[in-house]
């Protein structure tokens, strides 16, 4: 395949596809549905024509049957009259007459037929058209429900991605906040052990003998208060005892 049949390919490839984007289903069948109303109309209108047709056919047909009687009595007047001529006139015009009677009967049985025709095609196109608009209607509401579901899906498609970033970017401040609470435990352990200095600066040997140098001045002072305070208990009953 040459370059060019390679583009006209790719061209038709592509004005189809937007065709087929920008082709609403529910407007072919409206128009398709139109169509088959406007072909209904035009089936009633020749109908119309074929049943006027035959009323004039059938109107002429008794306007001859009316005069063949005529004619006979003018053939009988002629007759009487000793005008045989007349009477031969009148007696080729009753003749003429039921020549055109039947032509015309012939004609409005055709016609006849014709109007049989054309009704049962109007019913059959009626009922054609009945069965399509129902067809219409159903494709249709398909269409608009899985148009409205593609909408909605690609709504949720969207805010899914949306919340996956959102989720992703939540677990991230979660191992964030994690790794902090980590590094302030190893610190608190560190201080704790004496790897790194406490908050007031100082060694942790310096302040674990300060602690202790502490706690032995308040046991000293604690015994020297006891003592002042049982001291003149003593004394007491040491004279008690005396006495």
């Amino acid at each position: 395949m040459g370059l060019w049949s390679r583009m006209k390919l790719l061209f038709r490839a592509k004005a189809s596809s937007a065709l087929d984007r920008a082709e609403d289903p529910r407007q072919v069948l409206d128009y398709a549905y139109s169509q088959q109303q406007q072909l209904l109309v035009t089936l009633r209108k020749g109908l119309v024509e074929v049943a006027t047709s035959k009323q004039q056919l059938e109107l002429q047909e008794k306007k001859l049957e009316a005069r063949v009687p005529q004619l006979d009595d003018q053939a009988r007047r002629a007759v009487s009259a000793g005008r045989e001529d007349l009477a031969r006139i009148a007696l080729e015009r009753k003749r003429t007459a039921m020549a055109e009677m039947q032509s015309l009967h012939t004609q409005v049985a055709e016609v006849e037929a014709d109007k049989q025709r054309l009704s049962a095609q109007e019913r059959a196109l009626q009922l054609r058209i009945e069965q399509f608009r129902t067809h219409r209607d159903v494709v249709s509401a398909r269409y608009s429900a899985a148009e409205a579901e593609v909408r909605v899906k690609e709504s949720l498609a969207g805010v899914s991605g949306e919340l996956a970033e959102l989720g992703m970017a939540v677990g991230r401040a979660e191992e964030k906040a994690d790794r902090l609470q980590a590094r302030a435990r190893a610190i608190d352990s560190l201080i704790d052990v004496g790897a790194l200095p406490s908050a007031s600066g100082g060694d942790f040997v310096e302040a674990e003998l300060l602690r202790i140098t502490a706690g032995s001045e308040i046991d000293e002072e604690l015994a020297r208060i006891r003592s002042e305070v049982e001291w003149p208990k003593l004394a007491g009953s040491t004279e008690e005892k005396k006495g």
